[in-house]
């Protein structure tokens, strides 16, 4: 069992880092998680709230990471490669 939940956990990573199957696996997450129709029903208290929260926890930490990282590999507007600060003079003599 173990390994069937590390498979799956791995396929639903590498699905969500997709970006064409990103939005439609985190709507149909989303709508397991809203769905009354689950793997262990909701309406049992503890039980049937474990696979929301497992579902809901791997949806997060997915989704966090892909944002993490698109901010980490974005291109800053700050910093410019053909400026290098240390060999530029500024003369700042008033007359």
């Amino acid at each position: 069992m173990p390994q069937f939940v590390q498979s799956f956990y791995t396929w639903y990573k590498n699905t969500l880092k997709h970006p064409k199957y990103r939005w439609v696996l985190a709507a149909g997450t989303l709508l397991y998680l809203l769905s009354p129709i689950d793997i262990s029903p909701d309406f049992i208290p503890i039980i049937g709230w474990i696979d929301d929260a497992v579902v809901a926890s791997i949806f997060v930490a997915s989704m966090s990471d892909i944002l993490l990282s698109g901010l980490t590999k974005r291109p800053s507007n700050l910093q410019s490669d053909d400026f290098n600060a240390a060999q530029t003079t500024v003369d700042v003599n008033p007359e």
